[in-house]
């Protein structure tokens, strides 16, 4: 199994190959260039565990400065490797996430090696928007996300953009950006 170390290299890979390269997060780039990303490697085996460091990692997020730490990316290579337990997994951390003692400051957005969209087969391209290296919780203040979509025009058409990149770069490009074999 790999490092702590080697797992946040490739997540950082993925992130500026894929998310930052491709454009398909508009807002991604300030916070990387900014050194605002939290890496965090969760060594939890069971959802149970993730469960934990999930809420301890909402509550750094919660006690710390957007401006030293904006977002979190808990990465969970040893549990929810199946995406169907890892989909199941999502309402548990959505529900988390919305605890009265977060005020609703934060919303969780889900990446994993295997993500499929309702109505698509496994190997389609446009699954690909939300496909990582490692299964993944990306932790989002409310706040930032409001600012970044406030300050983009036409957010609600990210997804399509991104649809459109996804089917011009092909499965045989997807593989070229080395960041998971498509």
């Amino acid at each position: 199994m790999p490092t702590d170390t080697e797992i946040i290299d490739a997540t950082r890979t993925w992130l500026e190959q894929a998310v930052i390269g491709l454009n398909l997060c508009p807002f991604a780039k300030a916070v990387h260039v900014k050194q605002q990303i939290r890496y965090v490697v969760s060594a939890a085996t069971t959802p149970e565990a993730l469960l934990e460091d999930l809420l301890t990692e909402l509550r750094t997020l919660q006690d710390t400065d957007a401006e030293q730490t904006d977002t979190t990316l808990l990465i969970h290579p040893y549990v929810l490797g199946d995406f169907l337990d890892y989909n199941d997994f999502l309402d548990i951390a959505d529900a988390a996430a919305a605890e009265p003692e977060f005020d609703n400051a934060f919303q969780i957005a889900s990446f994993h090696p295997q993500y499929q969209f309702a109505d698509t087969a496994p190997d389609d391209i446009e699954n690909y928007t939300n496909r990582s290296p490692y299964p993944m919780l990306h932790l989002l203040r409310e706040a930032s996300v409001e600012r970044a979509v406030a300050a983009f025009p036409e957010a609600e058409q990210i997804f399509e953009k991104n649809m459109e990149t996804l089917n011009a770069l092909g499965l045989e490009g997807w593989n070229k950006l080395g960041v998971g074999k498509a």
